[in-house]
């Protein structure tokens, strides 16, 4: 089984953004949602890991972060962080959707 690093990473993107949205501004709504959202990606690396056919939390979730984020960012035209987590959640999501496309290799 192939650990989903990629997924791992994102997933620790998301909480550390949350983390400094509270560090930074004092949002405790900021800080809740990126360790809420993180942990949800890492039980979806997690699961992915276990089983590349079972992807759905991860979709879920980079796509639930990628509309949010990409609707504050239409809204503001800053980067950071909104952009930033838009542009990782859209990739996360591309990511997803070609591997869900791949074949299995027969042995």
């Amino acid at each position: 089984m192939a650990v989903d690093w990629i997924g791992f990473s994102y997933a620790v993107l998301v909480s550390v953004g949350g983390i400094i949205g509270y560090v930074k501004a004092g949002s405790s709504t900021s800080l809740a949602a990126g360790l809420l959202f993180g942990l949800l990606a890492a039980v979806g690396a997690y699961l992915a890991s276990q089983n590349p056919k079972n992807v759905w939390l991860s979709l879920g979730t980079s796509g639930t972060l990628g509309v949010v984020m990409g609707l504050r960012f239409l809204n503001s035209w800053k980067f950071m962080p909104a952009g930033l987590m838009t542009l990782a959640s859209g990739l996360m999501v591309v990511k997803i959707i070609t591997g869900m496309q791949k074949k299995p290799r027969k042995s």
